[in-house]
């Protein structure tokens, strides 16, 4: 399908992955680019449909090509074949990304992860250094501290609401509570408890944009902290007020102006 909309190209397409199809959109700005294209890394419940309008936004604002796809299991992608292995966020980097970067032929890219996506991303700049121009993490968890466990449980009880099942359905269909149980239950598995981003995150050599809301209900300022100071390359730290875990649907125009800027002198 291809549509042009409000100044970007979109297109869609299926890539196939390690266990399954992926589904993959790209935006395109107007005017060709050679720019490094940016690579968005969704949430743990999310998907290229609930990324709404920020892709579009982001494409016009940067003149980049913006791409997205759902994990295996999520949106348009074939079911999992299984429960997630507890080292889900790192192999992300060695298995699908690669596939969809590879069927792409992106040989350099920007990433943006939000939430687990945001960890996802750390791990593929880090494996994937040569390649990677920068790094934007949103909202990201870089491990587990009260505040997440905190926020889970209460997701939790949140789901157990028969109408809340029926509007992940919306984006998912019936791998719905397949989605919800990859997050919870791999988040509050007891040999979970010690997953970290500090092993990998010295391994990232690019710049880093980290943008974190202070009210965010899964993870204090401690996460974007140990980002910005663990990583490898500069890395600039955005705490936004008045903004829980999603600032780029809180507060999208702000979000864009500070990757528009970060990445306006980059390849």
């Amino acid at each position: 399908m291809s549509t042009n909309h409000q100044h970007a190209a979109t297109q869609d397409s299926w890539v196939d992955g390690c266990h399954g199809r992926l589904f993959v959109r790209t935006w395109s700005p107007a005017r060709p680019s050679r720019l490094a294209p940016i690579i968005l890394l969704h949430d743990s419940l999310g998907s290229v449909e609930l990324w709404r309008g920020f892709p579009e936004a982001l494409c016009t604002a940067t003149g980049r090509q913006v791409v997205a796809y759902d994990r295996l299991g999520f949106g348009r992608s074939d079911a999992h074949p299984a429960a997630l292995t507890l080292d889900f966020i790192a192999s992300e980097a060695e298995a699908d990304f690669g596939a969809v970067i590879r069927h792409l032929g992106i040989e350099r890219f920007t990433l943006f992860g939000h939430s687990v996506g945001g960890g996802m991303a750390v791990n593929c700049a880090a494996h994937r250094s040569a390649a990677c121009v920068a790094l934007i993490t949103e909202s990201a968890q870089a491990f587990v501290e009260d505040r997440t466990v905190k926020g889970l449980e209460e997701a939790r009880v949140f789901f157990n609401d028969p109408v809340q099942i029926e509007r992940l359905k919306r984006y998912h269909g019936d791998k719905a509570r397949w989605v919800l149980d990859a997050w919870i239950e791999s988040w509050l598995h007891p040999a979970f408890a010690t997953w970290s981003l500090r092993p990998v995150l010295p391994q990232v050599a690019c710049p880093t944009l980290v943008i974190h809301g202070i009210d965010d209900e899964y993870g204090s300022s401690a996460h974007p902290t140990l980002i910005a100071e663990l990583g490898g390359g500069p890395a600039r730290l955005e705490l936004m007020p008045d903004t829980r875990h999603v600032p780029h649907r809180e507060r999208e125009a702000e979000v864009i102006a500070m990757v528009k800027a970060f990445v306006s002198a980059l390849p």
